[in-house]
């Protein structure tokens, strides 16, 4: 009998200090989360005032930040990582598809008059303006879920980038007062782009139009109102009318790889007198525009001659994948037909695999700065210069092979 009290005696007490432990952690997280509600609002006091000695009206500032919340999630996905490198074929694949295709002809058939017209006043063809409103929003079909100005006074509040966010949130106030926009319907991005084009506030402060002269300028419900803009936002980045983004080339036997990238510009006759060609085989014919070498799978992929027009879609996403699913996404709507090259069957590299491919470059002399996961510039002229050594061909690409030779093994969930 008294091994049995002293036994749940012992229960007891394990119960009641595991229940002061858990409440203690409740309380601090408590404690914690108040903290940070009462630092929001603080500063979105302070925003508050920012808007209003920026223009802001006092009456709709109040209406406006009383309504703003503090969004945790937002800076989750500010905070977090991808754990896979994106590789090309996926990238591509998953967004220069027939359902993308068949939906930017049926709309270029809907808004055929509009796109004439948006062609002839700002020079950009309707199958480009259909491209981006597909990639950024599956033609209005996903313009985000998160309330937009909650989103950016978090990021406002939050010290990485309040600079930034801050004068983003003061426009995104401006513009609703300015257009009379409805705060509930302004949903967007976790990172505050918005409408049919995913515009930020200063995009859209800056080149938004009022497409179907209606007196207001509103990117989530007028779809004239996204294509007019989008196309005067084209021409404002420096859009050369009649011009190509680019197209698929094939390159000669005999190529020096060492001349890819836009660091290698040439005119299209010089790239077509060193033997590169059409994808068909056809020749490039004689050019003096400026153009430059895309090589985004590796030799065993597609290669791609890039003209100006290819820089101001990267001036719209900074991302060489993106804009060349732009451009053969509005190559397709217009009635292209697929690339000629394959796309090639790559594995899924971890950021941890391409931060031992970083270590191990950098161990053997070939200085590729910090291994950060991230496979930039510096990355791939590293394996180049790798690939050079070996006597691989030296397409900067970190296939499995080049992996192999880096002693970087390939293992799923590494």
């Amino acid at each position: 009998m008294r091994c049995t009290i002293s036994g749940t005696l012992r229960l007891l007490l394990r119960a009641s200090t595991t229940g002061l432990i858990f409440s203690g952690l409740t309380l601090s997280h408590v404690a914690n989360a108040q903290t940070a509600q009462d630092d929001f609002d603080s500063c979105k006091a302070g925003l508050q005032q920012r808007a209003v000695e920026g223009g802001v009206s006092e009456p709709i500032a109040q209406q406006v930040f009383s309504k703003i919340k503090y969004q945790p999630r937002v800076i989750e996905l500010d905070r977090s990582q991808p754990e896979f490198v994106q590789t090309f074929p996926g990238y591509f694949s998953k967004r220069v598809n027939d359902w993308r295709i068949n939906k930017g002809r049926e709309l270029a058939a809907k808004h055929k008059e509009l796109l004439a017209d948006l062609t002839k006043k700002y020079g950009i063809p309707a199958h480009y303006l259909l491209a981006f409103w597909g990639l950024e929003t599956n033609f209005g079909g996903y313009k985000g879920k998160m309330p937009v100005l909650d989103s950016l006074a978090t990021l406002a509040c939050d010290p990485r980038r309040s600079t930034f966010f801050s004068k983003e949130l003061i426009t995104a106030v401006k513009l609703l007062e300015a257009q009379s926009l409805d705060q509930e319907r302004m949903v967007g991005s976790w990172a505050g782009a918005m409408g049919h084009t995913q515009f930020m506030p200063s995009a859209y402060a800056a080149y938004a139009v009022d497409g179907d002269n209606d007196g207001q300028i509103n990117l989530w419900d007028s779809e004239a109102d996204a294509l007019t803009s989008a196309a005067n936002f084209l021409a404002q980045l420096g859009w050369q009318p009649g011009f190509r983004w680019g197209r698929e080339v094939m390159l000669p036997e005999s190529f020096d790889y060492r001349l890819l990238g836009y660091s290698n510009r040439k005119s299209v006759t010089e790239w077509n007198d060193m033997g590169v060609t059409k994808a068909k085989g056809d020749a490039l014919g004689e050019s003096d525009i400026a153009s430059y070498l895309v090589m985004p799978a590796g030799h065993e992929g597609p290669t791609f001659l890039a003209y100006p027009n290819f820089r101001v879609i990267m001036r719209w996403n900074n991302s060489e994948f993106y804009a060349i699913a732009v451009g053969r996404l509005a190559d397709r709507i217009a009635g292209d037909g697929k690339m000629i090259a394959s796309l090639p069957d790559l594995p899924a590299y971890s950021r941890n695999h391409i931060i031992a491919l970083q270590q191990s470059l950098n161990a053997r002399g070939i200085d590729v700065g910090g291994a950060d996961g991230i496979l930039g510039p510096a990355t791939r002229e590293g394996i180049r210069q790798f690939q050079l050594s070996q006597d691989m061909v030296a397409d900067g690409f970190p296939s499995l092979s080049v992996m192999e030779a880096l002693g970087v093994t390939i293992t799923p969930n590494s």
